[in-house]
């Protein structure tokens, strides 16, 4: 019988934090559409004899990010070299944080499949990030391309305690932070954009043991999707090659999307392997607690907070409002409509879980993008139109789709297309007759109490209507045609 094993997952997460310029220079950090090396200086280009000066707005995003995050905030932090020999990186190291972060300590609050879990927060350190390269051609005929943009951006790193059971709730974790990154608005945390970059390391230990197998580390994971498909196999190939004898390698591997596989790349690397000493060129910073007070004040309303304060203020359910406030932008987005359509809190937030995230999720996009090309404003506009009676539901649900794809207003739709809901009972009147001529069958099993055939009725005078008739007045003008007839 094959032993039963617990999977142990910890995650290294990077992320851009959102600086006007770089981490030690003063070369701008907006590198995205820019040409290749046309964001770099002597600094990040890791000249001889240059000097770099630390980004202050970088370690405040830091602190605040450590403070969110429930870290303690030493009094003392410092800068140190990590070295290592990567062509990704021009000076032969790079600027991070060893024994000495702005946080230390912390935890998140993580739910999966309904239980919540406290996941732990090991340290919270700022850094700088490398050059991307760029791969060309295959085999001898192949080449690197070195892109310096990226190089000096403020990366801060979250590496949190092996405390994750299993793929999905390391997937949730990442989700969580994300939101939390997001509302504090540190960073834009776009993981297919690489701003926001995961690394997990991953074990397996018979259940009922606190001893773990060899740790492997796993990279080259850009999705959450991926992330988790990754640890899923990982975690597989390790129990296979326990049950089958095998030895498993203290090793580094790296995800292949296309193979759905973790292959091999090269050992993995201890801490004294990087030779860290202290930057000889940037000075320890003393971490006064009335500066840290002073970020602290700046702490805008995270996730868990919000997700209370609408169940309280707007008689939310837990779920609604859940998904609500799992991103800032839907958050923001559902309070603006509220506040100026009338509606009730509950409609609103109907519309929102209901038609708009199909959208989102039928084009795989994020609240954000939906946001750009149907405005609160616009999403207002389409409510009030539904809510007073011009058209109807379903009509309101097609014109949303409408709105998202054109990008024409619910009023300027409706009007084209003339869509406005017929509740006149002279018109509805005619379109009664012509249902009722239609379906004798169904006129029939009315008569002989069958209710279904009323719906049935309804049915067709929207279909002949094309949805624009009002249907509760649709309905009892059926009823009373059908007891004239």
């Amino acid at each position: 019988m094959n032993p039963e094993f617990e999977t142990v997952i910890g995650l290294e997460v990077h992320a851009q934090l959102t600086t006007r310029s770089k981490m030690f220079c003063r070369c701008g950090s907006d590198y995205a559409s820019a040409e290749p090396n046309t964001r770099t200086c002597p600094v990040c280009l890791g000249m001889p004899g240059v000097l770099p000066t630390i980004n202050r707005q970088a370690v405040e995003n830091t602190i605040l990010t450590a403070l969110a995050l429930n870290c303690q905030v030493p009094e003392r932090a410092k800068f140190d070299r990590k070295n290592y020999p990567y062509p990704d990186l021009v000076k032969g190291y790079q600027i991070s944080q060893y024994d000495e972060p702005f946080g230390l300590g912390g935890w998140i609050e993580v739910e999966t499949d309904g239980n919540s879990r406290r996941l732990g927060i090991t340290r919270v350190h700022l850094e700088e990030d490398v050059c991307k390269l760029l791969h060309r051609g295959t085999g001898s005929n192949g080449y690197s391309l070195v892109d310096a943009n990226r190089s000096g951006v403020p990366l801060m790193e979250i590496v949190s305690e092996p405390d994750m059971r299993s793929p999905a709730e390391a997937r949730n974790y990442l989700i969580k932070l994300r939101s939390i990154l997001r509302y504090l608005g540190v960073s834009l945390a776009n993981m297919e954009e690489g701003s926001f970059r995961c690394d997990a390391n991953i074990s397996i230990r018979p259940k009922g043991s606190e001893e773990l197998l060899a740790k492997v580390e796993v990279k080259n994971m850009n999705s959450l999707k991926a992330v988790y498909r990754a640890l899923e196999f990982e975690a597989e190939r390790q129990r296979k090659a326990f049950i089958n004898g095998e030895k498993i390698n203290q090793e580094t591997r790296g995800w292949v999307e296309e193979t759905g596989k973790t292959v091999s790349q090269r050992s993995k690397e201890y801490a004294h392997d990087y030779r860290y000493f202290p930057e000889p060129d940037l000075p320890p910073l003393e971490v006064s607690r009335e500066w840290v007070e002073n970020i602290r004040c700046r702490m805008p309303e995270l996730p868990d907070q919000r997700c209370q304060r609408f169940i309280k203020d707007y008689s939310l359910s837990d779920y609604d409002a859940g998904i609500l406030t799992a991103s800032k932008e839907a958050a923001d987005y559902f309070e603006t409509v509220l506040s100026e359509s009338g509606r009730s809190p509950k409609e609103v937030a109907n519309w929102i879980a209901g038609p708009v995230s199909g959208i989102i999720n039928a084009q795989g996009i994020d609240f954000e993008d939906f946001g750009k090309k149907v405005s609160p404003e616009e999403m207002t506009g389409l409510l009030k139109l539904e809510g007073s009676g011009s058209i109807n539901m379903a009509t309101a649900k097609t014109v949303l789709e409408e709105m998202f794809n054109t990008g024409k207003s619910a009023a300027t739709l409706v009007n084209e297309k003339g869509l406005t809901q017929i509740s006149g009972s002279e018109e509805l009147d005619q379109f009664a007759v012509q249902v009722i001529e239609a379906n004798p069958s169904a006129v029939a099993d009315f008569k002989a109490g069958k209710e279904q055939a009323l719906k049935f009725l309804i049915g067709q005078m929207m279909r002949l209507t094309r949805g624009r008739a009002n249907p509760e007045i649709a309905a009892d003008i059926l009823k009373r045609k059908l007891e004239e007839y």
